[in-house]
């Protein structure tokens, strides 16, 4: 079974940075994509940025320009480097990982991905 690992969560004024790394063991592949989404008590899972192993990136409209994903592919390692926060950046942020080859409409989408980490929580205050 794959696991996905979160790390670098925490409490941030606005303004301030945070950077998020997620690591998958369990297995080694050449073909993957990996994301970030998060999510707010009573509110659905949102996606916030994605890559893949073959190249390409996607971002949240809100976080452009903010936020940046970068990978290791050798390490099936990615990051997200949180700049500029904002309280409504809160939520609790998910790894998520598919070893499928998945179209660039389908990275947005939260039912594409078949593993997921248990999350770290990132405030915001103002």
């Amino acid at each position: 079974q794959v696991q996905l690992v979160e790390s670098g969560g925490g409490l941030v004024q606005a303004g301030g940075s945070l950077r998020l790394s997620c690591a998958a063991s369990g297995r080694t592949v050449s073909t993957f994509s990996m994301a970030w989404f998060r999510q707010v008590p009573g509110k659905e899972r949102e996606f916030v940025a994605a890559t893949r192993s073959s190249g390409g990136d996607a971002y949240l409209d809100a976080v452009r320009g903010r936020f940046a994903i970068s990978r290791d592919n050798a390490k099936m390692t990615v990051h997200l480097q949180m700049n500029s926060l904002k309280p409504e950046d809160t939520a609790v942020y998910y790894c998520a990982a598919t070893f499928r080859r998945i179209i660039t409409s389908q990275m947005r989408m939260a039912g594409e991905y078949d593993y997921w980490g248990q999350g770290t929580q990132v405030t915001v205050s103002s």
